[in-house]
């Protein structure tokens, strides 16, 4: 019994694990709850959230706080955009029951974002000042090229904002913290839409994406910081292509360049039986409700996918452990 007690203790005094996800609206997450709802007492499904649904309610992991923008607590589901579900839920699934520290997850993720500009890191290649005059020229209001200049690294600022605000104010935005110290456990990132349908965006994004490892390490002070990179997959079962495929590659390339850098391919987690009703959701729409409920570059809002996605990111993390 005395043993047992200062297992806790320790375990209790060890710093809690802090892991950083980032992207765009599909690190967000766009599994429906409405669908994720249904699944989970369908017989078809519900295997499938047997391990979050263990009492017919769903799981409330007091020992993973989350903290995603305004929204924070002990990790359950919800947490992706409002009503969804996205990768969070099982990648904290993963990371808790590995840690025996407490764990917290700092999601910072927006939609619409690209590498190319709003993420883009400090030390990649900024535009000049005669390309932020040409694209301020070509506002629909008066903008000048300041108010260009200050949408580059805009988000890459916000997610440095986001984490250290957090840890920052940890005892008030989790007040069971026991002032046990924190430690930065790793890095995810999940991107790449914007980036795929820009031309230059996509030609940049391996030299882009180097800087921003590199910049995140050298910022937050953790130079061998863990790092996972979530490949594009809304090419489904079909092979990449296009930018899709230059993005895919370039995640691929600062694998291989950087240490402590793990690439997850996400295609193959695609979801068959939402991809086979997708073509003529609108004629059957009551199936595809059992489905999907979005679009290829939601991942046709599968929660099974976002889940399948959240348990491959927390699998590659751990393998650094």
């Amino acid at each position: 019994m005395m043993t047992t007690l200062l297992v806790l203790l320790a375990q209790v005094d060890a710093p809690v694990k802090v892991y950083i996800l980032a992207g765009q609206s599909n690190m967000e997450g766009k599994g429906q709850m409405k669908l994720a709802e249904y699944q989970s007492t369908s017989p078809e499904f519900k295997d499938d959230y047997k391990h979050l649904k263990p009492d017919g309610k769903w799981v409330v992991r007091e020992d993973v706080w989350i903290n995603f923008l305004d929204r924070r607590g002990p990790l359950t589901v919800g947490y992706g955009s409002p009503n969804c579900v996205g990768p969070e839920l099982e990648f904290g699934m993963k990371v808790g029951d590995f840690h025996k520290e407490q764990v917290l997850l700092i999601k910072a993720a927006w939609g619409g974002r690209s590498l190319g500009r709003d993420f883009l890191p400090p030390s990649a290649k900024q535009p000049t000042d005669e390309e932020l005059k040409e694209i301020a020229a070509k506002e629909k209001k008066p903008t000048t090229a300041e108010e260009v200049r200050a949408r580059y690294g805009k988000s890459y600022r916000e997610m440095l904002a986001e984490v250290r605000t957090t840890l920052a104010d940890i005892d008030k935005r989790f007040p069971a913290y026991g002032g046990q110290g924190v430690e930065l456990a790793g890095f995810v990132w999940f991107q790449g839409w914007n980036d795929h349908i820009n031309g230059p965006f996509a030609d940049a994004y391996e030299a882009n994406l180097l800087c921003l490892i590199q910049d995140l390490r050298k910022d937050l002070n953790a130079p061998k910081l863990p790092v996972v990179l979530g490949q594009m997959g809304q090419c489904g079962f079909k092979p990449a292509a296009g930018g899709m495929k230059k993005v895919n590659d370039a995640m691929a390339a600062a694998g291989a360049k950087l240490e402590r850098v793990k690439v997850v391919a996400t295609a193959p987690l695609w979801d068959a039986e939402a991809d086979k009703l997708y073509p003529t959701w609108r004629e059957n729409k009551e199936a595809w409700d059992k489905v999907g409920s979005d679009h290829g570059y939601h991942y046709l809002g599968s929660v099974r996918f976002f889940c399948r996605a959240g348990r491959a990111f927390g699998e590659a993390m751990l393998s650094f452990k």
